[in-house]
C-alpha cells in the first residue's frame, strides 16, 4: 500500500508536468523512509542507493538507452559511459500516457544510510568515492555537500542532486 501511495504520487507528477511543460521532462526517485524500512519510487536515470561499510548497493534500475543496451550485451559500461546517447531516457517524468513507476522496498541496516542522487553526482564520482564521502563525513550535510564539492570538482557538467537519510537506530 505504501508503495501505491508513491506510485499515485509520481503518475500525478507526470501528469502535472505533461500538462503544463509540454515537452519537458525530468528524472524522479523519491523515498519514504519508516523506520529502517525504505519505500522508494523511481523513474528515469536518478538513483537510490544503500551505503553501508561495505560500499554502495545501487537498489534502483536505470531507465536509459545504454543501461538497455548494456542489459543486452550490446555495450559495456565503459563504453556506456562514453556514449553520444547516454543521457537518453525511455522513461521519465512528463511523457504523455501512463507512466510506469519502479518501487522497491528496503531494509537499511544498521548504520546504514540510504543516499537519493542524481546523474550528476554518480555520473561524475566513483561508487568508492561517494562512498568514502559518505562514511567518513562528520555528519549527513557535509557528507552531501562533499558528495557536490566532488562532482563539481570532477567537472560538474550537469546538475548535482545528493540526499542522505539516516534511519534511527531501533
Amino acid at each position: 500500500p505504501l508503495n501505491e501511495v508513491l506510485v499515485d504520487a509520481v503518475q500525478a507528477a507526470n501528469s502535472a508536468v505533461a500538462d503544463r511543460v509540454p515537452g519537458g521532462g525530468t528524472t524522479l526517485t523519491c523515498a519514504l523512509v519508516l523506520g529502517p524500512r525504505a519505500y522508494i519510487a523511481h523513474v528515469g536515470d536518478s538513483r537510490a542507493y544503500v551505503v553501508t561499510e561495505e560500499g554502495l548497493d545501487q537498489i534502483t534500475h536505470d531507465h536509459s538507452l545504454v543501461d538497455r543496451l548494456i542489459e543486452l550485451g550490446q555495450l559495456t559500461r565503459d563504453e556506456a559511459a562514453v556514449h553520444p546517447h547516454k543521457n537518453v531516457l525511455y522513461r521519465a517524468v512528463g511523457q504523455s500516457g501512463v507512466l510506469e513507476v519502479d518501487t522497491y522496498v528496503r531494509t537499511i541496516p544498521p548504520g546504514g544510510r540510504l543516499l537519493l542522487c542524481s546523474d550528476g553526482l554518480w555520473g561524475m564520482v566513483s561508487e568508492a568515492g561517494i562512498a568514502n564521502i559518505v562514511l567518513t563525513s562528520s555528519s549527513l550535510q557535509a557528507a552531501c555537500e562533499s558528495l557536490v564539492a566532488a562532482a563539481n570538482q570532477a567537472g560538474g557538467c550537469d546538475n548535482i542532486t545528493a540526499i542522505l537519510v539516516e534511519p534511527p537506530l531501533s
